[in-house]
């Protein structure tokens, strides 16, 4: 299976607070932390929502 490395690239202070739950579900905390996760049909829905504080790289 595909996996994705997914990179904190912005803050989240102001940000509403479905999208805040959501880069907490995924993992990150802090910005410049990364984590790896499989490529799923739900983690893809997770990064589009909030994917401009995200930056996301297909690993093989």
């Amino acid at each position: 299976m595909a996996k994705l490395k997914i990179t904190l690239k912005k803050s989240l202070i102001g940000r509403r607070k479905d999208h805040i739950a959501t880069v907490n579900a995924l993992g990150l905390k802090k910005i410049g932390k990364f984590i790896e996760q499989n490529d799923t049909p739900q983690i893809r829905g997770m990064i589009s929502k909030v994917n401009y504080l995200l930056e996301v790289e297909e690993l093989q």
